[in-house]
């Protein structure tokens, strides 16, 4: 009968690895989203009318557009943004949708990478030809995304460029200069820009915050949802926000096809942690930074294992193993012997020579010193039986 999965994305190697470790290993260094809140600490934050909502809250179907109340929420962290241009779904869905939204057999499409294999997997199903814009380290060992490499990259007939600011897993940002280059370059090409903006306000400079593709130009698209700001992946709500009003009608047909429409308490928890955003992200922002200063002090400890890079904004950092062993090995016997989990790059197909031997922590957990105590362990064990 042939293949039977010939026509289907290629498996999804980052979350077929998780899946394998991700909830039976103690110590999970790698996750990528903030301390996740529990049910009740949601609802304490909850106002009057949120509260009510919630106590009488029907399990009915809902909006397909979403929740009228979520969306005009949502609208307030843009600026230009209405409510009738934000559609709210799980940030899967909504980013899957949208590629079949935009693109079409033959389309050309630039991708930053590495990161989030949706993001260029999704646009190689369809049958669109996609370059990849890689990840470089400048003089100083930063890792970045060169405008002269995007600009040999996109093309008078480029139908979408895709991005994600702060980077996964690197978490790299753009300067605003280079921001806007990359919507002229759009704007010239008459490209659509899809920014993956999960990460965005997790920077701890507000002021290198970047607009969003939807906030600066008539054809972005900003994706974006409640797990990595905000410390809620579990309720599965994200959303699309775009002011170009002929994607809107192409999103909603695929989105009857799918999921239809959100699950009533999913939304409901969402208006809560949208209207309480200022001080949980300040809470994340916080526990980030104390994270930060406890990953340089290890990765200065042991320099010889491993090379630091600190990442400019974001939840995720991207060290290197330096000791040349390969390092999904490395990983895997972590993982097996102490029970810490690594994200090794080897996740990430086609990854560029910059990304060789590198490895994703995440910052955002309350856990994050205890792992890195049981991984300092590791080493000392390694060392001493060598």
């Amino acid at each position: 009968m042939g293949d039977q999965s010939k026509h289907l994305p290629e498996e999804f190697k980052l979350e077929r690895f998780l899946a394998r470790y991700e909830f039976t290993a103690p110590y999970t260094l790698c996750c990528s989203d903030s301390q996740p809140l529990s049910q009740s600490e949601v609802l304490a934050l909850a106002d009057d009318e949120c509260r009510r909502k919630w106590d009488q809250l029907s399990l009915a179907y809902t909006e397909p557009e979403g929740l009228p109340e979520l969306r005009e929420e949502v609208a307030k962290l843009y600026n230009g943004v209405s409510a009738k241009d934000v559609l709210i779904m799980g940030p899967q869905e909504a980013l899957s949708i949208a590629m079949l939204a935009m693109l079409r057999p033959g389309d050309h499409v630039v991708v930053t990478f590495p990161g989030y294999q949706s993001l260029y997997q999704i646009a190689h199903t369809i049958g669109a030809e996609v370059s990849f814009w890689h990840m470089r380290a400048d003089e100083e060992g930063r890792l970045v995304f060169q405008m002269s490499e995007l600009r040999k990259l996109v093309r008078p007939t480029t139908r979408a460029v895709v991005v994600n600011f702060p980077h996964n897993p690197s978490g790299a940002l753009l300067s605003l200069a280079d921001w806007e280059t990359l919507v002229e370059q759009c704007r010239a090409a008459g490209a659509y820009l899809f920014s993956d903006e999960m990460y965005r306000m997790l920077e701890r400079d507000p002021g290198a915050r970047l607009p969003a593709a939807a906030e600066c130009y008539e054809r972005g698209v900003s994706l974006c949802g409640m797990s990595k700001a905000l410390g809620m992946p579990g309720i599965r709500i994200g959303w699309l926000a775009t002011r170009d009003a002929s994607l809107h009608p192409l999103i909603q047909r695929l989105h009857d096809y799918s999921t239809i429409c959100n699950s009533a308490p999913s939304e409901v928890l969402a208006l809560i942690g949208l209207r309480a955003r200022d001080w949980l992200i300040s809470a994340n922002l916080d526990l980030i930074e104390a994270n930060l200063g406890a990953a340089r002090a290890f990765f200065a400890r042991h320099s010889d294992t491993f090379e630091w890079y600190e990442p400019a904004a974001g939840s995720v950092a991207f060290p290197r193993l330096r000791t040349g062993e390969p390092v999904d090995e490395f990983c895997e016997r972590l993982v097996q012997k102490s029970g810490v989990l690594l994200l090794p790059a080897t996740v990430y197909e086609h990854a560029p020579s910059v990304a060789e031997g590198r490895f994703r922590i995440g910052l955002g957990r309350l856990n994050f010193k205890e792992c890195l105590k049981h991984l300092e362990d590791f080493l000392q064990k390694e060392k001493e039986s060598a």
